[in-house]
């Protein structure tokens, strides 16, 4: 699992950057970007996260398996 910015949501305030103990997001396109393979799923980016633009997800390809059958 690692956190992912829900676009739509996301603001580009850069609070989740700058709580991000790991260094794990940047910022592309006015957007925070989070670096899977950094993140430590410690959560305080979410809690910085005003709009709730962050969420903790599994590997993408694990859920659309899932999903597909």
């Amino acid at each position: 699992m690692s956190a992912f910015v829900l676009d739509k949501l996301c603001k580009g305030c850069q609070r989740c950057v700058r709580a991000c103990p790991e260094g794990a997001i940047s910022m592309a396109l006015s957007l925070a970007v989070v670096e899977a393979s950094k993140c430590t799923e410690c959560e305080t980016c979410m809690e910085a996260c005003m709009h709730g633009a962050i969420t903790l997800v599994q590997d993408v390809k694990e859920d659309l398996k899932a999903i597909q059958g």
